[in-house]
């Protein structure tokens, strides 16, 4: 899943577990991991939710300032069809594998 740069670090944080997108088919599963940054997101679930879903909390839980902000960004291409995804962020292990991998037998 790809963010916006302004909330990549509070996603990163665990502040932002929830994404509301515009999509004409759903892009991600439930359980499946998308890489982002130096980690991953595991999406949690996936809900078809209604323009009247969109409320201020769920706007401000998104990481945005309210529903308008929240749609200027995630209204754009062809998509009509509205998600809630949820999710939480996985850090990347790869830096302790590497310290592991180049130490001396």
């Amino acid at each position: 899943m790809v963010f916006t740069k302004r909330l990549r670090e509070r996603v990163r944080s665990g502040e932002i577990t929830c994404s509301v997108r515009f999509w004409v088919h759903p892009h991600v599963i439930a359980g499946r991991r998308f890489r982002m940054d130096d980690g991953e997101i595991e999406v949690d679930s996936i809900e078809l939710i209604g323009l009247p879903d969109i409320t201020p909390q769920l706007a401000q839980e998104s990481g945005f300032l309210g529903v308008l902000d929240l749609l200027k960004v995630a209204k754009h291409g062809k998509g009509e069809q509205i998600y809630l995804v949820s999710f939480h962020y996985l850090p990347s292990t790869n830096k302790a594998r590497r310290k592991l991998d180049t130490t001396p037998a």
